[in-house]
């Protein structure tokens, strides 16, 4: 019973830490949507992604899948798993383009 109640609730601790990080990209996708039309065009991201604080952070080419010259909030979700998943590969890698905190 102690174990099962363990598992329920570190499956909480984890679920909650999932959405935080979702909300916090939601909150940065607002950030850059300046004009609040549900979609990142190439002109705000320029003027606005250095406010994202993210490091490294995508390019907009890499984010804007379609190539329609807009990161719309599904490209916006893989771009979040990109920046999550590059510390990850650096980890592992011992190329030169790795930065040295990874």
């Amino acid at each position: 019973m102690l174990k099962r109640l363990a598992a329920v609730a570190a499956t909480f601790v984890l679920a909650s830490t999932v959405y935080a990080s979702a909300d916090e990209w939601g909150e940065k996708f607002k950030i850059i949507d300046t004009d609040g039309n549900g979609s990142i065009s190439r002109t705000e991201w320029e003027a606005n992604w250095t406010k994202l604080k993210i490091d490294p952070a995508p390019t907009f080419t890499a984010m804007d899948a379609d190539s329609n010259n807009s990161v719309d909030t599904d490209e916006w979700v893989t771009a979040q798993k990109m920046v999550k998943a590059f510390p990850e590969g650096c980890k592992s890698s011992s190329e030169s383009w790795c930065p040295k905190q990874y």
